[in-house]
């Protein structure tokens, strides 16, 4: 597939609009230059058909499946330094929660699993998971005190993280499934990098279709095509 094309119009959103179709993508996902602009037009050239021209260029499309970050491993020591870090933060810190609430510390080489528990936490929780996952970095980084290397929290609130990694996988499929019949992309929603993590891993095997993600943080959204 050509990685830049000419295309034109009558007007500058028409040129971009067939050049889009030629390209089978959304906007977002190429560089776009006016060669010819429908203002700049001369008397003598005022009664030839006005065409526009511009030049789209694919942008290269970083797959966040393929990228591999290096993982930072805690010893034991460390383990037991985030532990505690964490221990000392969250005892006082359920007692301004609803009563019952509690708290589960795990740890592994590479991050600390805290798993909290009540039945009036949604307001933790937040729309989309927002207040989970800025907790979640404000518990990284108490953890980290003291700790040489960064310490990564990974936090879940009543089981959220299951149920929304059920509904991206049933929303995976449904888009999949558009993008099948109407052979036209579908952008999706800005999503965390966990999230969107789930929409490629579900649609990776999918011979029909491929995701990319577009953006920049935190605003990267996956884009779900054929596959060319």
């Amino acid at each position: 597939m050509e990685k830049t094309i000419i295309s034109e119009g009558k007007t500058t959103n028409e040129a971009i609009e067939k050049g889009l179709k030629k390209l089978n993508v959304s906007k977002d996902c190429v560089d776009i230059k006016v060669l010819e602009n429908e203002d700049k037009r001369s008397f003598f050239s005022i009664l030839t058909p006005r065409v526009v021209k511009v030049e789209m260029t694919l942008k290269e499309l970083k797959k966040d499946h393929n990228k591999v970050k290096k993982e930072i491993e805690l010893n034991q020591e460390q383990q037991e330094k985030a532990k505690q870090n964490l221990e000392n933060f969250l005892k006082g810190f359920v007692l301004k929660l609803p009563s019952g609430t509690t708290y589960q510390i795990t740890t592994t080489m590479n991050h600390i699993n805290v798993e909290m528990a009540s039945e009036n936490l949604g307001y933790l929780i937040g729309y989309r998971g927002e207040t989970l996952y800025a907790l979640q970095n404000i518990l990284s980084s108490i953890a980290g005190k003291g700790i040489e290397n960064r310490v990564k929290v990974i936090l879940d609130i009543e089981g959220y993280k299951a149920k929304r990694e059920k509904t991206l996988e049933d929303l995976a499929e449904k888009v999949a499934k558009t993008v099948i019949r109407t052979k036209t992309p579908i952008k999706l929603e800005p999503m965390q990098a966990y999230e969107r993590k789930i929409i490629h891993s579900k649609l990776q095997q999918n011979s029909k279709v491929e995701t990319t993600s577009v953006g920049e943080e935190p605003h990267r959204r996956i884009v779900v095509s054929l596959k060319k």
